[in-house]
């Protein structure tokens, strides 16, 4: 495992009045196949978690594994999904100290010439929270680079991503 830390990729989008932490991976494959691996829990278990329920209801139990493996499930509500090309789910979760706070994630992605971009976008409700919340997704985010490869997840060290990426994401965002 290596223990240099990766380059920060994320970058600030300003969304009506909203703040954004938006990142980019590509992959070599088609976009049927990279949707499967962001939506489908038995693809989303390599690399982050697993969800339960329809998402007909408009609703699903999410669980971060990656985690801990006891993680107790989150609602997610899904507020647009267009497969293969954009999912659309906010969630209120627990932030530092137990803190409830309403989050959005988009995921866009879109294919040309065999490579698929994913364009993964998370709603700030606080821009301090980019110190943690982007090397998070830095570090979930190449592990599903490494799994849809065939890798294996845990060859990706969280703790070359976190606290070596949270200065850089302060200063990013101007926290």
């Amino acid at each position: 495992m290596s223990t240099s830390s990766p380059p920060m990729t994320g970058r600030r989008e300003e969304r009506g009045d909203k703040t954004y932490l938006v990142l980019e991976r590509t992959f070599r494959a088609p976009i049927a196949d990279v949707w499967a691996a962001v939506t489908e829990p038995d693809r989303l278990v390599r690399w982050i978690g697993t969800w339960d329920g329809d998402p007909a209801s408009g609703s699903v139990q999410f669980r971060m594994t990656a985690e801990a493996e006891d993680a107790a499930p989150e609602p997610f509500h899904i507020r647009e999904c267009e497969p293969p090309r954009r999912l659309v789910v906010d969630s209120t979760m627990p932030y530092e100290g137990g803190k409830p706070v309403d989050w959005r994630v988009e995921l866009d992605l879109r294919e040309s010439d065999g490579v698929t971009t994913l364009v993964f976008s998370q709603s700030l409700p606080e821009v301090s929270m980019a110190e943690n919340v982007g090397p998070g997704w830095e570090y979930y985010l190449d592990r599903l680079v490494v799994t849809h490869g065939g890798g294996e997840a845990s060859s990706i060290d969280w703790d070359t991503y976190y606290p070596s990426l949270s200065e850089p994401y302060a200063r990013a965002f101007g926290s």
